[in-house]
């Protein structure tokens, strides 16, 4: 099914990844023969994404900041750069790996673009690791944002780069 977003099992190795992660999920979408690659992906989703989806993100850092919680932009520079706020940590045309470590959890996302020339798709994972009551306070809030989040920004590497 070319274009619809499913929630997937996550197939990754989250103990290399994020070792002691409690928490993960993952999306994937069918993307037909498009060749695109994990960075290209990325860059679609965090970068193209609704108006909503930043109005969000600026609510979220508002309400952070109090805590002491890192806001978009924040923290050590990346290897990688950063697309959009995320700092990417290691890449590869098929698997980008972003996310940052805070006082409360940390998280990685992890873009990865595979298949052949006729059948290719994109999964987004997302793996979280928390550290305190705020940290699994912040997750519990969160999730129901994060998954209609991470499919409408799923839906958006079908689209035309711009």
């Amino acid at each position: 099914m070319n274009g619809t977003v499913r929630e997937v099992a996550p197939k990754v190795d989250a103990n290399t990844l994020l070792s002691g992660a409690q928490f993960a999920d993952a999306f994937r979408v069918e993307i037909g023969a498009a060749q695109v690659n994990a960075r290209e992906a990325c860059t679609r989703m965090v970068l193209h994404g609704p108006r909503w989806v930043d109005a969000l993100l600026r609510l979220r850092n508002i309400l952070v900041r109090p805590f002491g919680l890192k806001t978009s932009g924040e923290g050590a520079p990346a290897p990688g750069g950063l697309i959009g706020l995320f700092p990417v940590l290691s890449e590869t045309p098929e698997r980008l790996v972003a996310g940052f470590d805070d006082s409360h959890l940390d998280f990685r996302i992890v873009v990865d673009a595979s298949g052949d020339a006729a059948g290719r798709q994109v999964t987004l994972t997302t793996l979280v690791r928390t550290h305190n009551r705020l940290g699994r306070t912040y997750l519990a809030f969160i999730t129901p944002f994060h998954k209609l989040v991470a499919r409408n920004m799923m839906a958006r590497i079908l689209e035309p780069a711009r």
